[in-house]
């Protein structure tokens, strides 16, 4: 029998995030995959069906088949697209992403340069993904299911992290539809605010950095592109981060961490950049292509209901009380114009006296918004 709280999950991603409708074509990806997110995949394709629409499933990426991969691939093949998914993100409606690993560290003794090369391989599709996404063409959203590889990583029991997993989507309520609604107007309240404003400026034990906005857009995630979600974000002016940084968490990017990551920004650009493990790899991250380092996004965590690292970008980037900022591509719907094969979400904890300014007014605090 169907955990009811996966069925909720399913009837979220379909009615409420991708909003699936009579004759959608809708590509369902399993990656970094394992069998034992089966029950969310069978749910997901029942819930498509029941909304009209048509299912196309693809679980290429389950652990062993892109461990394979990666490590037999001649350079050809690493530079080879998939038709398949070249063309569901070019002519489908919508793709809803299912991640679920049993071993979350399967690539980690992997050639960082022939990850990079792969991801440069994707960055044209990445883009168009991206614009269709923010015209509205392509509606996506990506999951979690709580499998026993990723409650290992969070220090959890399984039932532990189930109980975690199914708070922070909501979808322990009678009304998880309605609490993401909730969400949504909280978090316009702010959006709202932040419409037409010029600069940012933030400070902080971890943190001396200034930004621009003047030009950009916030966004309102609210559970239509992540699930679960609770942030709002934007991409900087370009040319406009100067200061530094220091990551509370580590980095994780392709099986590989990254702890103490610290970056030195001038003119937008990275000019300075340690980390205490795992330092090469960040290098030859930000080596991927021009655009890898600069930054595509900066964004507050918001969801109180993730209140720890579970080393999951997913969840980790929501954690309410923290800021993000990612290395790589921007996004079109927020005026970015940065182009990259990377986006690297990295987490700085604002909850121990963190501040940030917008136009010079106290915007922010201690993991708490003050407007």
């Amino acid at each position: 029998m169907t955990d009811p709280r996966v069925s909720k999950l399913a009837q979220i991603l379909v009615n409420y995030s991708v909003k699936v409708k009579q004759g959608d074509l809708i590509f369902i990806r399993g990656y970094e995959f394992s069998l034992e997110a089966t029950p969310l995949f069978r749910e997901v394709y029942r819930e498509v069906l029941r909304a009209g629409g048509h299912p196309h499933v693809t679980l290429m990426w389950e652990e062993s088949l892109e461990y394979i991969f990666f490590s037999e691939a001649s350079e050809a093949q690493l530079s080879h697209v998939d038709p398949l998914r070249d063309y569901a993100v070019r002519n489908f409606d919508g793709e809803i992403i299912i991640l679920g690993n049993s071993n979350t560290r399967y690539l980690s003794m992997i050639n960082p340069e022939r990850k990079s090369k792969f991801a440069k391989t994707y960055s044209e599709l990445m883009k168009v993904k991206m614009q269709r996404s923010a015209s509205g063409d392509f509606r996506w959203v990506g999951t979690l299911f709580p499998t026993s590889g990723v409650a290992q990583d969070a220090e959890m029991s399984i039932e532990e992290f189930e109980e975690f997993v199914f708070s922070a989507t909501c979808t322990d309520s009678d009304n998880p539809v309605g609490e993401w609604k909730k969400v949504h107007n909280e978090q316009q309240r702010l959006v709202d605010y932040l419409q037409g404003k010029s600069h940012i400026t933030v400070k902080g034990p971890d943190v001396d950095l200034s930004l621009l906005i003047e030009g950009r857009s916030f966004i309102n995630c609210d559970g239509t592109l992540n699930m679960p979600d609770g942030e709002i974000f934007t991409s900087p002016v370009e040319d406009s981060v100067n200061g530094w940084i220091r990551f509370t968490y580590p980095a994780i990017e392709m099986g590989r961490e990254v702890q103490g990551v610290e970056l030195h920004f001038e003119e937008g650009k990275v000019v300075k950049a340690t980390a205490e493990k795992n330092e090469e790899f960040l290098q030859t991250m930000l080596k991927t292509d021009d655009g890898a380092s600069y930054v595509g996004e900066f964004a507050f965590g918001t969801n109180k209901n993730i209140n720890r690292f579970i080393k999951n970008i997913l969840f980790d980037e929501k954690i309410g009380g923290t800021i993000h900022m990612a290395l790589g591509a921007g996004f079109p719907e927020t005026g970015g114009k940065n182009e990259s094969a990377i986006h690297w979400d990295m987490i700085c904890d604002m909850r121990d006296g963190g501040q940030v300014f917008v136009d010079d007014e106290l915007f922010y605090e201690s993991g708490e918004f003050k407007v």
